[in-house]
């Protein structure tokens, strides 16, 4: 949460492919989106973005917290005047939170997956490292 201001307009930007593949996704193909076109997009976004961001930290530090939360985000909106937004933004986060859960489960099914106790783990992962050692010391021998 500063107030550093960007040093160029360079400093913030979008993405021109990922801009270029969102209209193109959703304009008619029978329709052409020039560069300009593009730009000034990106512009507005970009303002949109820190316009938004701005709101947030406000309310972020008026409840004295130094983390921007979600919930900063959807009172920013509805208080910038963007509340037909707010159900978008929280079906996205709760996508989100999802997405990142099923992150956690993944990573804690892998040991689950492999079927043998934390001491076969141990075991096998010590006789692994054995292996290796030999390797590296018969090529690193005389």
């Amino acid at each position: 949460m500063s107030d550093r201001e960007p040093s160029t307009s360079e400093d913030l930007s979008l993405p021109k492919a990922t801009v270029q593949k969102i209209v193109s996704e959703i304009i008619p193909p029978d329709l052409v989106f020039s560069r300009d076109t593009r730009d000034a997009l990106i512009e507005c976004c970009v303002e949109f973005i820190g316009l938004i961001s701005t709101e947030a930290n406000d309310i972020a530090e008026k409840e004295a917290k130094k983390t921007i939360a979600s919930e900063h985000v959807i009172k920013a909106l509805q208080e910038l005047g963007f509340s037909e937004y707010i159900e978008q933004i929280r079906d996205v986060i709760q996508e989100h939170k999802e997405f990142q859960k099923q992150g956690r489960e993944r990573k804690f099914g892998k040991f689950e997956a492999s079927g043998m106790t934390e001491e076969e783990l141990l075991r096998k992962q010590e006789e692994l490292f054995g292996l290796a050692r030999s390797k590296l010391n018969q090529e690193n021998g005389p």
